[in-house]
């Protein structure tokens, strides 16, 4: 699935072999891609094009990856572009903590990891729009869904359905994520423990992007007993609205209707 919605990555690293495959992984997610072998070769391209994201290899010959950012940073220490690190060199993060660069990974990363942060950094930087006026409350909305065994969702789905509401899927916690950002469902309906990364990490990133903070979110889990409420998740996660221990899909159901207001 295409997710990059043609922003533009700008990828600096002197090795070939990198540039190639990450290039590579970055088109196939949808993203346009232009690279550059040095800091210097990076400056040039920055007088062809404006980049949505640079990433960024600190351990370079030349000027490397330090001279670049002095480069493009202004008085103010701010740059003119939104930068992500990228280095081998892991203990490299305590001092990027004191540098304004949106975004630290290091070397060797994971695909999916690097394919989250360059999402988290471009969605911040770029969707941040004023929230639709919401309509008024009734069943019809959208709603997603969050779970990774296939019986369990088709249940909670056909409730959801049943009820009038539309539902989106997602197995994986990452897959929530992307669905949230590009689709903006009204609802968001969440295992607690899923692939990936779980639902109250994704409720915490939801809650952090200009996006998606206004999306409710319903996690349930039918492991945690009487451990958790739904105050003590929300106080460590607002958009967490309501929270189900277990995943009954009528108890779920309900709480959809409680968040939007459908009585």
């Amino acid at each position: 699935m295409e997710t990059g919605d043609n922003k533009l990555i700008l990828l600096i690293d002197d090795d070939t072999s990198l540039l190639l495959t990450l290039s590579d992984f970055l088109i196939h997610e949808g993203y346009e891609v232009v690279t550059a072998n040095s800091g210097e070769a990076g400056l040039k391209q920055l007088e062809l094009c404006d980049p949505d994201l640079i990433i960024l290899d600190m351990s370079m010959p030349g000027m490397g990856g330090v001279g670049f950012l002095r480069e493009i940073t202004d008085e103010s220490g701010k740059p003119s572009h939104s930068v992500m690190v990228l280095t081998a060199r892991a203990n490299m993060a305590d001092f990027f903590a004191n540098v304004d660069v949106d975004g630290f990974i290091a070397k060797p990363c994971d695909p999916s990891d690097l394919l989250m942060e360059v999402g988290r950094i471009i969605f911040l930087r770029t969707s941040g729009k004023p929230a639709a006026e919401s309509a008024p409350p009734t069943r019809g909305g959208r709603i997603l869904l969050g779970e990774d065994d296939l019986a369990v969702q088709r249940d909670i789905a056909r409730a959801l359905e049943n009820a009038g509401y539309t539902v989106d899927l997602a197995s994986k916690g990452p897959q929530v994520l992307e669905h949230a950002v590009v689709d903006k469902p009204d609802v968001i309906v969440m295992k607690r423990v899923l692939l990936n990364m779980n639902g109250d990490a994704v409720a915490d990133m939801l809650g952090k992007m200009p996006s998606t903070q206004d999306i409710p979110v319903v996690l349930y889990d039918d492991s945690t007993g009487g451990s958790l409420s739904a105050r003590d998740l929300s106080r460590k996660h607002p958009a967490i609205k309501e929270f189900v221990s277990g995943n009954a899909a009528r108890d779920l159901l309900g709480a959809v209707d409680r968040t939007l207001g459908v009585t």
